[in-house]
């Protein structure tokens, strides 16, 4: 079980700024230092805090001391946090969760390890949310309803009732799941997206689309270009 007070970050990037500052507010950890695969340092510093290669964090970050967060988005269908996460695993280092304390969890909701859950977000009864998921702001999971490992779903996205989210899938911004609907794993789904309907694995469903109107917004408004 994670319980150390020193956390190191696996990523440089966008997110790995965000989870640090999310962890450095809203949790027990210090972050003392991010990590990324050697062949992917292009630089010794983020957030004034040393980045050294992922082949050798232990030295820098013994295991006895720090966990760790992999803070990967959804690159490789989420395989790439996954197989760093891992990676970090076998090294000896427990992995870390965040839940923002303006998140809403049921009681009687389960959450696996290696999650980050940002803020605004309601996980209603009974759900269940497998390893190395990443929620980010304003979702809304509905009751026994289950997400399955190495899921990232994006901002203000509605999962209904008793849904199942298979593995390794993407949900992107302001998508939608009817009730008693299965997405099956490896599925991507797009911005602005309603499925209505059970998936095959690995379909890609494209961003949902508006056309833009013939009549400008200038003189639809009445306005001065």
């Amino acid at each position: 079980m994670p319980g150390n007070s020193k956390l190191v970050i696996i990523g440089d990037g966008a997110f790995a700024e965000v989870a640090a500052e999310y962890f450095r507010e809203e949790s027990h950890y210090q972050v003392t230092g991010f990590a990324v695969e050697r062949a992917y340092l292009r630089k010794s510093e983020l957030l004034d805090l040393p980045v050294v290669a992922l082949e050798d964090v232990e030295d820098e970050f013994p295991p006895s001391h720090h966990d760790a967060f992999a803070a990967i988005t959804y690159n490789e269908l989420n395989r790439l946090r996954t197989r760093l996460a891992a990676a970090a695993k076998s090294k000896g280092y427990c992995l870390a969760s965040f839940v923002s304390s303006h998140a809403r969890i049921a009681k009687s909701a389960t959450l696996g390890e290696h999650c980050f859950i940002f803020e605004d977000n309601v996980v209603q009864p009974y759900v269940t949310i497998g390893d190395n998921v990443i929620l980010w702001s304003g979702n809304h999971i509905g009751h026994h309803s289950h997400v399955g490992d190495n899921c990232f779903i994006a901002s203000h996205v509605v999962v209904s009732g008793f849904c199942v989210i298979g593995d390794n899938c993407f949900l992107g911004v302001n998508g939608a799941v009817a009730n008693n609907v299965t997405i099956a794993k490896d599925c991507w789904i797009g911005p602005g997206v309603v499925i209505t309907a059970d998936s095959e694995p690995g379909q890609l469903f494209p961003a949902a689309k508006a056309d833009a109107s013939k009549v400008a917004a200038y003189r639809f408004f009445k306005v001065e270009a």
